[in-house]
Parts: structure tokens; C-alpha cells; sequence
């Protein structure tokens, strides 16, 4: 080879983008995981009063179609809110995190992160991109997307439950656990601390969290993003019913039932029930469960908590974060919190500062 044809080689290897590794995937959940959870969720849930199921029986695909199309409601603030957030401060988020591995939890099509890896990879720091979902193919159509999109950047899939798996998060590097959407807001107060509990301490010191909320605003806007006039809510919470129906052979007369939503004041919060008009004797043989409905009983679906700064740093710094930033959209409506792993005796006392 002379030397003008090895220069030429070598030209045109420098130019040529990296080669992405494969993505690879860990599974945690059973092959059957999901039937199984389901109706012990039934029984559990419908069995007693008051009766609830948890909401993450809303999102089969249909459920799923839904909610992306009240992401797009004009009553729906939080979504693009939050991406407002994103879009102005990831350059940002990125440098002060110093994280070298983005863990998301709830992952699903990774489509709002796709800003914070852009932040990340343009700093250079990022290497390694850890999408945590329940659905396996969701995660391997992201992955794939993901590795065209970020040539290089190594992509590690983790199928699992982020209530029951978190000790499979990686500790290794510096990581940062996205957690957006105010999917935390889903939680009730006992799964909430649990919850970041848990993280913080399967997180080594050092790793951060990125933390989107939702935040306590005037009861009208409440109410109308998840009482919307076109009825796409109502449409996404009646179809957990056909979901029994479908997946357990149920007989729910998804016809008598409202979507009710309401604001409680007490614990600060959205209220999300389905509602029966007429009583029904509801009989489910994948559950081997006969329900006995009465007219105007509740089954309560989905609960969305709306959070005031201080409280919700008070959680983080009694489960071992430290708040070092916090950003919020234009308006005011949502807020991301950027806060460290730093071990609970360390951020005794320190939350009220970090409000500020």
C-alpha cells in the first residue's frame, strides 16, 4: 500500500462515525408476571373496601393510545410543561450531575429523555444509556432507535418493575435515575417513601436523581386536566374495565359506569374513580371473584399527588437525598429537582435550605 492510499484510509476512518455496540437487555420479571400481578391485584384491590386497582392496568395498548393523546389535550399542562423544562435547562442538568450513566425508570419510548442524552452526549461524559421499563419490546424498538440516534453510546435494557427491582439498578460510574412525568405522584405516601427509600439505598454516594413533580395549583386547572370536555380521560379509565374483561374473561357493563375525578384537599391530590349507576353482581373467573357492585360505589383507579417544594424535599431528605437544584416551566406548574445520594444522617436538617 503507498502512502497516499494508506493517508486516504485513514481519512476516511476518521470520518466514519463510531460503530454503536448492541444493546443488551436483563430480565427480571417472570414470563407470566403480568397475569400473576393482575389478579392478585384484583383480588386484593376489589376484594376490600375501598375498593382500587393499581393504575398501571391503564396502560395496555389501547390505555396507552389514550394517554398519549391527553398529553396533547389543551387542558393537559404537565407533559409539555416539563418538556419546556427540559428543552431550556439539560445542558444544564447534565453539568451539574456529572453523571456518566442515565438510568430512566418507566422508560417506555425514552421520547422526552432524547433531550437529556442530546445534553449528555454533547458534553461527551455519557457513556452508557439504562432504560428501565416493564415492557421488554418497547425497550429493544427504543434501543434500536436510540443506537441509530447515538453512535457509540452503549444502550443496557433492564426489564423489570421499578417497585420491585431497583437493586438491579448499575452502581458502577456516576449514575443519574430519571424520574419524569411525576409518575412519583402515582405512589401513595407509604409506596412514595418506600420508593425513595429504596433508591437511595441502591444508589452508591454521589449517583443523583432528576425528580419531575407536579405542583399544588388552582383547583379549576386541576380539575379540567383530568375531567377534559372531549372525554379522552373518561375514555382512558373505563378502559381498565375492558382490560378485565378482556384479560380475565370479567363481565363488567363498562356502559354503567362514569369517570369521576376530584380534588382532595386533605392529602393534596387528584382522585381518579370509576363510578357505577346501577348496582351490578360482577362475576371474574380469572380471578375466580364474583364482585357485588352498589349503585354509586367507587372503584378508584389512579391518584395523581400535587406537591409543594418544601414537602416534597423534606421526602427526599428524610430517604437520603440532598436537593442541590430545582427548576420550574414558565408558569410554574411542574418542577424538576436535581438532588444527590448522600445518606440520611448527612441531609438532616438541611431540607429547608434546599427548598430555597
Amino acid at each position: 500500500m503507498d502512502a497516499a492510499t494508506a493517508l486516504a484510509l485513514l481519512l476516511e476512518q476518521s470520518m466514519t462515525p463510531p460503530t454503536s455496540p448492541r444493546p443488551t437487555f436483563e430480565h427480571h420479571l417472570q414470563r407470566d408476571w403480568r397475569n400473576a400481578a393482575l389478579v392478585d391485584d384484583v383480588r386484593r384491590g376489589l376484594g376490600r373496601h375501598p375498593r382500587r386497582l393499581s393504575p398501571r392496568w391503564l396502560y395496555d395498548s389501547r390505555g396507552s393510545e389514550l394517554f398519549d393523546e391527553i398529553t396533547r389535550l389543551p387542558e393537559y399542562y404537565p407533559t409539555e410543561a416539563e418538556r419546556s423544562i427540559l428543552h431550556e435547562r439539560a445542558g444544564e442538568i447534565a453539568a451539574r450531575s456529572g453523571a456518566d450513566t442515565l438510568i430512566e425508570l418507566g422508560s417506555g419510548t425514552s421520547d422526552k429523555t432524547r433531550t437529556l442524552l442530546d445534553a449528555f452526549t454533547a458534553t461527551g461524559q455519557l457513556q452508557r444509556f439504562v432504560p428501565f421499563d416493564v415492557s421488554e419490546q418497547t425497550l429493544r424498538d427504543a434501543a434500536e432507535e436510540l443506537r441509530a440516534r447515538y453512535p457509540g453510546l452503549a444502550v443496557h435494557g433492564v426489564v423489570g418493575d421499578f417497585t420491585l427491582h431497583l437493586a438491579h439498578l448499575p452502581t458502577d460510574g456516576r449514575p443519574m435515575v430519571a424520574f419524569l412525568g411525576s409518575t412519583i405522584g402515582n405512589l401513595y405516601v407509604e409506596e412514595r417513601r418506600a420508593f425513595l427509600h429504596n433508591l437511595a439505598a441502591n444508589l452508591p454516594v454521589g449517583a443523583s436523581l432528576l425528580l419531575g413533580v407536579d405542583l399544588v395549583k388552582s383547583l379549576d386547572r386541576l380539575v379540567a386536566a383530568y375531567n377534559d370536555s372531549q372525554g379522552v380521560t373518561a375514555r382512558f379509565t373505563l378502559n381498565l374495565l375492558d382490560v378485565l374483561n378482556r384479560e380475565l374473561g370479567a363481565d363488567f357493563d363498562t356502559a354503567s359506569f362514569d369517570h369521576v375525578a376530584f380534588w382532595d384537599p386533605v392529602h393534596e391530590r387528584m382522585d381518579l374513580r370509576l363510578r357505577v349507576n346501577d348496582g351490578q353482581v360482577v362475576d371474574i373467573p380469572g380471578a375466580d371473584m364474583r364482585l357485588e357492585l352498589n349503585d354509586g360505589e367507587e372503584i378508584r383507579v389512579e391518584i395523581s399527588t400535587k406537591f409543594r417544594l418544601p414537602r416534597i424535599v423534606d421526602e427526599l431528605a428524610e430517604a437520603g437525598f440532598a436537593v442541590q437544584h430545582t427548576w420550574t416551566d414558565a408558569a410554574g406548574d411542574v418542577a424538576l429537582l436535581l438532588a444527590d445520594v448522600v445518606g440520611r444522617s448527612a441531609v438532616t436538617g438541611s431540607a429547608s435550605a434546599a427548598a430555597g
